[in-house]
């Protein structure tokens, strides 16, 4: 059995909490495993488990999957998630003309974890970094939250969270949780009357799934 105090490391740091912690990532590492599971492995009380895990799973730092076992969960992507989507938010900003954003979700708020402006002098510009409130709204804070699985695969938002802009989302996905969500943001004016999702949606879809795909081997 594996202590609680050490994990599969064999280091402790004499943090008790720090050190089940880094012990619980060490085991799921390895192998999922369910809270009970790991309440054995590691010799802590089931209790004790449930309410780690749980506290994890809620930070981001494990992902429950449908068969109640635990995975490394999307913090550990993050830092990748930003290097990958770079190139492929160059790339949709080069063939559109606009500001494309990946967004993160941090709790009750959304992280803007990369961008690529527009060269244009009227723009969306949100610098990396930026924290908005999910209850704010808008297409990227619909597809973290209530991500559109059917067709279109896309959600628009048109001057719903800033006047006199509009955006189009789409889902980043790793396994069967959203972890990020790619937006292509556009003053009204540039957008055509049949909205952003029908000028850009395909062009966003493909793109968050560039980096679905990217994550699958990760």
């Amino acid at each position: 059995m594996v202590t609680k105090e050490t994990g599969e490391t064999g280091v402790s740091t004499g943090v008790g909490v720090l050190d089940r912690v880094v012990a619980i990532l060490d085991a799921v590492e390895r192998a999922p495993m369910g809270a009970s599971e790991l309440a054995r492995h590691l010799g802590l009380s089931v209790p004790t488990a449930h309410r780690l895990v749980s506290g994890m799973v809620r930070h981001g730092l494990l992902r429950r999957d449908a068969e109640g076992r635990h995975h490394i969960g999307h913090r550990f992507t993050s830092s990748a998630l930003a290097g990958a989507a770079v190139p492929v938010l160059k790339e949709l900003g080069r063939a559109t003309g606009e500001t494309a954003q990946l967004w993160v979700r941090r709790d009750a708020d959304r992280l803007c974890l990369a961008s690529v402006e527009s060269p244009e002098e009227l723009r969306a510009s949100v610098p990396v970094g930026t924290t908005l409130p999910l209850s704010a709204k808008g297409s990227a804070a619909l597809a973290l939250t209530e991500p559109a699985t059917g067709s279109p695969r896309w959600q628009e938002s048109v001057s719903e969270r800033t006047p006199g802009l509009c955006s189009v989302s789409a889902a980043v996905w790793h396994g069967d949780e959203v972890v990020a969500a790619v937006c292509l943001a556009a003053p009204v004016s540039r957008v055509s009357a049949a909205g952003p999702g029908a000028d850009y949606g395909d062009l966003v879809v493909a793109a968050a799934d560039e980096l679905s795909d990217t994550l699958r081997y990760r």
